[in-house]
């Protein structure tokens, strides 16, 4: 895993994002990594839904606790940030088969 990626376990942070029609999802911080220089953040929605999607973004920090999300609308950033990101879950699924 890539020193400056971050799987979160615990889904202690979390975000709530604003959607189209004013209402608000509050979903749980599930990675943050890196892709060609840019950051990127992996959001599950809270419930109990085993379909839930997972989100992507681009984000960029503006200040100590402020950060900006932004869409990823290139299909050949969205494919590699997605890459990156089943990765991230395939080396930690691979290191906990190998812990204890």
């Amino acid at each position: 895993m890539n020193e400056d990626s971050k799987l979160y376990e615990d889904n202690n942070d979390q975000i709530t994002l604003t959607l189209e029609d004013g209402s608000e999802l509050v979903c749980d911080v599930i990675a943050i990594f890196p892709v060609d220089d840019k950051n990127y953040i992996a959001l599950l929605p809270q419930g109990d839904d085993p379909d839930a999607e997972i989100f992507l973004y681009r984000f960029e920090e503006k200040g100590e606790d402020d950060i900006d999300l932004i869409n990823i609308e290139d299909d050949d950033e969205f494919e590699a940030v997605s890459d990156a990101f089943d990765e991230l879950l395939d080396n930690a699924e691979f290191d906990e088969m190998f812990e204890d």
